[in-house]
């Protein structure tokens, strides 16, 4: 998990490209896509900080060159616009073997694997 902030260009209302620690990184396909409301995370704890909808985007994206593609989890807080990179799956590449095993080294799987 990274939560850290990153700049979206978004396109239709959908993300095509963001910046990650000074990187470009665009958008291949949008895997998933999901809106969570406040009520839901507030159940046990009534945070009034806490914006009324979370939006979700599951993507696969690469930032060029050699570096391949992974899947990046992207939110927007809808009250503010602001943008989190929360997480990163790599993608297995072909010389990776065993699913899960991308040459990224984040250590995680891709979804649903």
């Amino acid at each position: 998990m990274y939560g850290e902030p990153i700049a979206v260009t978004v396109r239709d209302d959908r993300p095509l490209r963001f910046i990650w620690r000074g990187r470009l990184y665009t958008v291949l396909v949008a895997l998933e896509h999901w809106v969570v409301s406040r009520e839901w995370w507030q159940r046990n704890n009534p945070d009034t900080d806490v914006p009324p909808e979370r939006e979700f985007w599951r993507v696969e994206a690469r930032p060029g060159g050699d570096v391949p593609a992974a899947v990046y989890e992207l939110r927007r807080d809808a009250d503010t616009g602001d943008w989190l990179l929360v997480r990163v799956w790599d993608l297995p590449g072909p010389a990776a073997g065993a699913p899960g095993t991308g040459s990224r080294g984040h250590g995680s799987r891709r979804p649903g694997s």
